[in-house]
């Protein structure tokens, strides 16, 4: 499916791609799920790449609500830039090492509704209107929403893909 470009569509699809991602992990035995990938990655393993989502939500939603009070957000995040993006996610990394998979899949899942919650508080043109918040920019509210679920949502499906084929 292409990139959203409807409030419909971007919950359609971040549903569904979401829904997939966990219906892929829970395909896998507890074993498995819990095993380290065989080839070289940032991500070591499924809670990794799962805790890395999980984070983008929860910086997702604090642009947000920071923009939608009037404030200018810290987007990436304080101290990062995009061009030092790896550096950022090498600390999103460390900070769910000590984090059960269990337990970041119910983070996971609870950041999920509550972007999803935000998603239905807006209306189509609130979300796909570009520069119509002054902290989005030159993009729209939607496209945050959009990297921030479905296609941030295949990443991780793709990439636990590529774990699921190694095993075989």
């Amino acid at each position: 499916m292409p990139r959203p470009t409807t409030k419909d569509e971007l919950l359609s699809l971040s549903n569904k791609n979401y829904h997939k991602l966990t219906d892929l992990v829970d395909s896998l035995s507890k074993e498995e799920q819990e095993m380290n990938f065989p080839f070289e990655d940032r991500d070591k393993n499924i809670r990794d790449v799962l805790g890395h989502l999980h984070e983008w939500h929860l910086m997702m939603i604090k642009w947000y609500t920071t923009g939608m009070k009037g404030e200018k957000p810290v987007i990436p995040a304080e101290g990062y830039t995009w061009k030092t993006l790896p550096d950022l996610n090498a600390v999103i990394w460390k900070k769910y090492q000590n984090v059960s998979l269990k337990d970041i899949r119910k983070k996971l899942d609870n950041s999920h509704h509550e972007i999803e919650k935000i998603i239905k508080s807006h209306t189509n043109d609130e979300l796909f209107t570009k520069k119509l918040y002054p902290w989005t920019k030159t993009t729209s509210l939607g496209a945050y929403f959009v990297s921030s679920t479905s296609s941030h949502y295949d990443w991780a499906i793709k990439k636990i893909q590529k774990f699921t084929k190694s095993l075989k």
